[in-house]
């Protein structure tokens, strides 16, 4: 879920074709939940294999992953590592909503009210540590590179954006502006025509690009305060403010030089210790012993595990496979990757 504070950012919508020639760091549990989300069938139902085993977030990341591939984009998948202790109490919530929603799924599907099945399937989404593994396996198989966090994937990317070994992040969340990454790329993965939940009409979700240091000169204010916002309006470490949205949030940091005086203003003690909180966004760990190494797909071993394993069809993975192969040729491809900006 993330910070909500996207209504006070600059946005800039972009093509796939901009990301040519850049590598970019993806959140990968962001966009697997993202894949088991809305890659569902009519009524909600994730898809599966013959054993009854969910297959969608492996779908996504072979197709759309070649999709960036062609666009001429260089993903690295970051995955997530141990969460701050902080972080338990948003789990368990968001853990009671999941079930809750897939009760509810399963009542609606059962009435054949398709539309409510599929609200609160994709409510309901659940990403399992052995469908984190098959993913990282089907990762490995197609020759592109993933890095294990020490804790948050979303930090991690930030620092290697700063490094100028990544372009920039792709996550659905606004967090990783909190941990600092220079750019925030959304909907790169999921981006197409979305039916409104509801409703009967579609819109569509296009590529954007948010650029911190534009926000920030926008907003007038730091990244401080940016993480005092998101700390005001909630995160993944703390509940909100009560009656505090982004647009009062942004007028109480900038009219305080302090969250203590924040604090005076609102009339609210949190049951929190801001600072550890201002801690995790500013001075998080992360790996600084990475590799980002691009390889050749094993076509053998990706038919083995989608087709053999798990039922997909030969005809689509082997579309797949061709075009992945012409865009494997990495190691020619990366002496021409010096333009990071």
């Amino acid at each position: 879920m993330g910070t909500q504070i996207g209504e006070l950012l600059e946005k800039q919508e972009i093509k796939l074709d901009f990301l040519n020639g850049r590598r970019i760091g993806i959140d990968s549990y962001n966009i697997l939940y993202q894949f088991l989300s809305i890659i569902r069938g009519a009524d909600g139902t994730p898809l599966m294999d013959s054993k009854g085993r969910i297959t969608s977030h492996l779908t996504g990341l072979l197709y759309r992953t070649v999709n960036l591939l062609e666009a001429g984009a260089f993903p690295v998948f970051i995955f997530d590592g141990k969460p701050s202790k902080l972080k338990a109490e948003t789990t368990k919530a968001r853990n009671e909503i999941r079930t809750s929603a897939e009760k509810k799924f399963k009542e609606a599907k059962e009435k054949g009210e398709k539309e409510q099945a599929r609200k609160f399937a994709m409510q309901s989404s659940k990403l399992t540590p052995e469908m984190v593994e098959q993913a990282k396996t089907l990762l490995g198989h197609m020759g592109l590179p993933i890095i294990q966090a020490p804790s948050e994937g979303e930090a991690q990317i930030a620092q290697m954006v700063d490094k100028g070994d990544l372009f920039g992040c792709v996550s659905q969340d606004f967090d990783s502006l909190l941990f600092g990454a220079k750019k925030l790329l959304r909907n790169i993965a999921v981006s197409g025509k979305r039916k409104a939940p509801g409703k009967n009409y579609y819109y569509t979700v296009s590529p954007e690009m948010i650029e911190l240091q534009k926000s920030l000169d926008a907003l007038e204010i730091d990244r401080k305060k940016l993480v005092w916002i998101g700390i005001l309006v909630g995160t993944d470490f703390n509940q909100k403010f009560p009656k505090i949205g982004p647009k009062t949030a942004l007028r109480l940091v900038k009219s305080n030089d302090s969250f203590e005086g924040i604090i005076e203003e609102t009339g609210h003690a949190p049951d929190f210790d801001f600072k550890e909180i201002e801690q995790i966004f500013l001075k998080p760990p992360f790996a600084q012993d990475y590799k980002i190494e691009f390889g050749s797909p094993d076509r053998e071993a990706i038919f083995s595990m989608l087709c053999d394993e798990h039922n997909f069809s030969k005809e689509r993975v082997e579309s797949a496979l061709n075009k992945l192969e012409k865009k494997a040729d990495f190691s020619s491809k990366q002496s021409r990757l010096s333009n990071w900006g």
